[in-house]
């Protein structure tokens, strides 16, 4: 529309109102946002040494909370070195004639954190991050691998009540691919593999590069059981760049 204003009058009085609405506009959307709940996006990393060892705040956090912002992301991280999955799966699988059986107290001790930290927080999204598997190729637990592994995530799932979690697992690197000190080495990747791919919400990521160069001790290492400084660096940016992938994808 054109309006042909005649006198200054009318002028002033025309400017006067339109910077009155324009304010007021304003202000509405202060309100109208301040008022809408904040999203909030879950992540809960677990897992043993190699989980232990990634320092989430300079890896994994910046990239979440670029991608969601600061005020719209909470980051629970809680594992422990040299353990099987059968400490956090309730109804974990042992082998054949194995008498071995499930102690999920580290899965207890997960949702002690967990749960304090989402009371009362509005969840958008939830998404699991889980690297682990050392210890279950070192004790030939790998035949049933890829059963506790998904009933491990469909356990958080259930108890968080979501049907929408996603899963992000890393690979085991390429430390013993023949198989000669941890027997069931490639069989738990395999499994790993295998059940990052059969879900839309499922990725895992790649750390074969990320045991080479200098670790924490500054030694020098190559294919070592452990991660680099580097490497860390590497897989923490890894999980957060799978973890918005398939936030924004899902």
């Amino acid at each position: 529309m054109v309006f042909i204003l005649t006198n200054k009058i009318n002028m002033n009085y025309i400017k006067i109102n339109r910077s009155i609405t324009v304010s007021l506009t304003a202000f509405l959307l202060i309100i109208m946002t301040s008022c809408q709940p904040k999203e909030k996006h879950l992540f809960v990393l677990s897992g043993q040494s190699n989980m232990s060892r990634l320092n989430v705040e300079d890896t994994f956090l910046p990239a979440v909370v670029e991608a969601f912002g600061e005020d719209n992301v909470i980051v629970v991280k809680n594992d422990k070195g040299g353990e099987s999955i059968r400490r956090w799966y309730r109804d974990w699988q042992a082998p054949a004639g194995s008498d071995v059986v499930a102690e999920p107290y580290l899965y207890d001790s997960l949702m002690n954190v967990l749960t304090p930290a989402i009371t009362n927080q509005e969840i958008a999204t939830v998404t699991f991050i889980w690297m682990q598997g050392e210890r279950d190729a070192r004790q030939k637990y790998g035949a049933n691998y890829a059963q506790n592994l998904q009933g491990l995530y469909d356990q958080l799932s259930d108890d968080l009540g979501r049907n929408d979690m996603n899963f992000v697992v890393g690979r085991l690197s390429d430390f013993d691919l023949e198989n000669k000190k941890y027997p069931h080495w490639t069989m738990v990747r395999e499994a790993q593999m295998a059940v990052g791919a059969s879900n839309p919400r499922f990725t895992w990521i790649d750390t074969d590069d990320c045991n080479d160069g200098i670790n924490n001790k500054g030694k020098q290492i190559k294919n070592d059981l452990h991660m680099s400084e580097e490497g860390y660096s590497k897989m923490g940016k890894r999980f957060a760049e799978a973890a918005i992938r398939l936030i924004k994808e899902n």
